[in-house]
Formats: C-alpha cells, sequence, structure tokens
C-alpha cells in the first residue's frame, strides 16, 4: 500500500502535514505554516525532493539518536523525521520517504 500525506490544523490555527508511509507509520513532519496554501506549497516540495539523496541531511541528536531533515534546493528545512534508536533504522526511514514522498494523495483533515 502506498503512503499518503495528511494535511491537519493545529488548535491555535497554524497548519502542518505529516507523510504516512503504507502502514500509517508517520515518516516525515513539516514545520507549521500560518496559511495552509504554504502547508501545501510544503507537501508540493517535498513530492519534488524525496527521492534526491542529497537532500537529506543526517543528524545525530544531543542524547545519541538518530534522525533526519529533508530540505528544498534553497537548503530550508522541509520536514523532520522522528526519533531513530540507530542510523541503520534512521536510513531506513529516508528509504521510505523516498518511496512514499512522490505521492500524490493527500488526506485534507482540515
Amino acid at each position: 500500500m502506498a503512503g499518503w500525506y495528511e494535511l491537519s490544523k493545529s488548535s491555535d490555527g497554524q497548519f502542518r502535514f505529516v507523510l504516512k508511509a503504507g502502514n500509517a507509520e508517520i515518516i516525515l513532519t513539516s514545520e507549521l505554516y500560518a496559511a495552509k496554501a504554504s502547508a501545501q506549497n510544503g507537501i508540493a516540495s517535498v513530492q519534488a525532493n524525496a527521492a534526491l539523496d542529497e537532500r537529506y541531511e543526517r543528524k545525530e541528536s544531543s542524547n545519541g539518536k538518530s534522525y533526519f531533515t529533508l530540505k528544498a534546493a534553497n537548503h530550508q528545512v522541509i520536514g523532520t523525521s522522528q526519533m531513530y534508536a540507530s542510523a541503520q533504522t534512521r536510513d531506513g526511514g529516508i528509504a521510505s520517504v523516498k518511496a512514499n514522498g512522490a505521492t500524490a494523495q493527500v488526506k485534507d483533515l482540515t
């Protein structure tokens, strides 16, 4: 089963999206956006950049957990992963974003 995006509105009126894998696990979370159109542009940016390995920044948190960010061509972060126990599982998360990021399916929960 293919993944999808979920676009939602937070309690303070801002918008965000998540990319979910086919098993409904969240694999990428956006920043908060003031406007719905900006969040929709963020989804389009993930769709355009997800397949490009050079757009991923592999990182380690202060507590030793691994995570990644996905950046646009202008180096702006468009999504952040969850924390992973190891670099190997983080790299599996990147592979999942690469596999699911191009999906056109968006569930608008706003």
